[in-house]
């Protein structure tokens, strides 16, 4: 079995729709499709959850108006036989209705949760109502039935191997079309996986039944070697390890989201990245292989806040770095770089949520400096830690730029580096050349 996951580009209108349809019923593999919320659709909900925090039941209700408007003229594109029409009419009013009651209500934030995961519901529901129209036959799962969380955030892999499985072994379907993203706590209410969290479902749901391999479609050809949107001339990387692969993601390359590589690295599942606007490209293949490049890619992360503590005291003094990371524990504030000398410490972050009472904190240890509207630029390939040269390349490419911190030797897959955001175009172009057209 396969688990196939089309994001919200892959389903952004009815012709896109129609075009997923094709693609999973090209053959009798069993599939379980993953469906992200119409593109758009979840900033939308967004808003309008922000408009009732805000008390502004009216604004919601006008937000809720223009995003039912947009369904329905996705709905007339999408079926045309009468009867089906009634039925997606009917899906419309379930969920709209549903917003227009939580609009005149006080805001919580599960309210927020609830409004966010109507846009998965209505993706696949919709695009149930086309297969059906199609005569293509398949079985609708809700997510929140098999995929929970703990009070931690954290998927429970059991229940979601078994709910999958039952569910599997009592249809005679060989197609299960599921919403990616949503889920269930602890509490019993709806909860997601956050931004992005459609590729971890698929992950998630691939790992717990160790399927065949995970396809992720996007509207890219695979993972580049570098930023297409800034950089000319990259390519998509035919061959990744699943270290080398997280390391792209977690440092900036969108098309695959960080918290996705764990599920399936763990238990050996293959994933692949594909295109949905051009099928037959080959894509990017992850796995426990990797190819032999030097270099792979390059990925880059904003928001990034460089924090330097300096304490003349920390010359042989043990505790030190115990008593920084403490700190950044207390306020479960990860941390992405560090560098040490004798008498300082260098750090960065990308959560500045809890940034003034850190900073208050370190402030009892030393000298603190701080600077925010960083990037790190990462460098990703099979040993590079370890490859001859590879270090003088980057830094000959590097030469007139500032480079803040550098982390190399953490990893035999990646080397860090980090610059002003104002830097990072040209950091990347440069690197681009170095790297990889020299």
């Amino acid at each position: 079995m396969k688990v196939v996951k089309f994001g919200g580009t892959s389903v952004g209108s009815a012709q896109r729709m129609k075009h997923v349809a094709n693609l999973i019923s090209q053959d009798s593999t069993p599939k379980i499709i993953v469906l992200s919320a119409v593109s758009g659709t979840t900033n939308s909900l967004v808003a309008i959850a922000e408009s009732i925090e805000k008390g502004k039941p009216e604004e919601a209700l006008q937000k809720i108006v223009q995003l039912k408007t947009s369904y329905e003229v996705l709905v007339s594109e999408l079926v045309s036989q009468t009867a089906t029409q009634q039925k997606a009419q009917a899906i419309l009013e379930e969920h709209f209705g549903l917003l227009e009651a939580q609009a005149k209500m006080v805001y919580s934030d599960s309210m927020q949760r609830l409004i966010v995961a109507q846009g998965e519901l209505l993706s696949t529901k919709l695009f149930m109502l086309y297969l059906e129209e199609a005569q293509i036959a398949a079985e609708w799962w809700y997510a929140p039935d098999f995929m929970q969380i703990d009070s931690f955030k954290e998927p429970l892999i059991p229940q979601l191997r078994a709910g999958v499985m039952d569910k599997v072994k009592a249809s005679p379907q060989h197609l299960f079309i599921t919403q990616g993203f949503i889920c269930v706590n602890e509490k019993g209410e709806i909860d997601n996986l956050k931004r992005g969290g459609s590729d971890y479902s698929a992950t998630l749901i691939g790992a717990a039944i160790s399927a065949e391999e995970v396809q992720i479609w996007t509207d890219i050809d695979g993972m580049h070697n570098n930023d297409p949107r800034v950089v000319e001339n990259t390519y998509p990387i035919a061959e990744l390890s699943f270290d080398e692969a997280s390391e792209l993601a977690y440092f900036g390359a969108k098309i695959l989201h960080p918290s996705s590589i764990w599920p399936v690295q763990k238990f050996n599942v293959p994933v692949r990245l594909l295109n949905t606007m051009q099928p037959e490209a080959r894509g990017t293949y992850i796995s426990a292989k990797t190819g032999q490049e030097e270099v792979k890619a390059l990925a880059a992360k904003d928001g990034i806040t460089a924090i330097k503590i300096k304490s003349s005291r920390m010359i042989l003094a043990y505790g030190f770095l115990r008593k920084i990371f403490e700190i950044f524990e207390n306020y479960r504030t990860s941390i992405d770089m560090i560098t040490t000398s004798e008498v300082a410490v260098s750090v960065t972050i990308d959560d500045n949520t809890y940034i003034e009472p850190i900073l208050a904190e370190l402030q009892k240890l030393g000298t603190v400096e701080v600077d925010y509207n960083q990037t790190i630029v990462c460098i990703v390939g099979n040993l590079v830690a370890d490859s001859k040269g590879i270090v003088k390349k980057v830094f000959d490419s590097l030469e007139d730029i500032p480079v803040r911190m550098i982390s190399y030797g953490g990893s035999k897959n990646n080397i860090s580096l980090l610059v002003d955001v104002s830097q990072k175009v040209k950091a990347l172009k440069q690197l681009n050349k170095g790297l990889f057209q020299n």
